[in-house]
């Protein structure tokens, strides 16, 4: 069984970021394409960097649902109103955390997600994703190496 934890979150929260809208969710390559295309568009231009600024520094990668269309972005914790960002809702409940450490840190949060999607979701019964959103942040470790976490609303299956 891999490593996990399940977080209460108390109250309601929001979160900022500048993303791109994934036509065909099973199109792996089209869409980390697409995604690090928006990555870098966003840091050239300085717009992730005038909201990182705006909060805590901290970059989160985003994946949400917008008008029913998987949708993936980068942002931040809060709300702010940057122009071209989104601001989306995250519900209070149970979060299903998943840590992960790397050596590269552009790859650790798609490896997390992959691991999540990929099969733990499977091997977590007595919990279910109920969404609409998961993000995942990374940082340096002590040790030059990096650590990351992705948070997913989770609901306790009845029985």
């Amino acid at each position: 069984m891999s490593n996990y934890s399940i977080q209460a979150i108390s109250e309601n929260y929001k979160m900022t970021a500048f993303g791109v809208t994934l036509e065909d969710y099973n199109d792996w390559a089209g869409n980390a394409a697409k995604t690090a295309a928006k990555k870098a568009e966003i840091t050239e231009n300085g717009k992730l960097a005038e909201l990182l600024a705006l909060a805590d520094g901290q970059e989160y990668q985003i994946n949400y649902v917008i008008d029913g269309k998987a949708w993936r972005g980068f942002g931040v914790m809060g709300a702010y109103d940057v122009e071209d960002a989104v601001v989306l809702d995250f519900l209070a409940g149970d979060y299903l955390v998943v840590p992960g450490t790397g050596a590269d840190k552009d790859r650790l949060s798609d490896e997390i997600t992959g691991k999540v999607f990929g099969g733990l979701l499977q091997e977590i019964t007595d919990y279910k994703y109920v969404g609409p959103g998961n993000s995942t942040f990374v940082k340096a470790a002590e040790d030059g190496t990096f650590y990351g976490e992705m948070w997913l609303r989770v609901k306790k299956v009845a029985g």
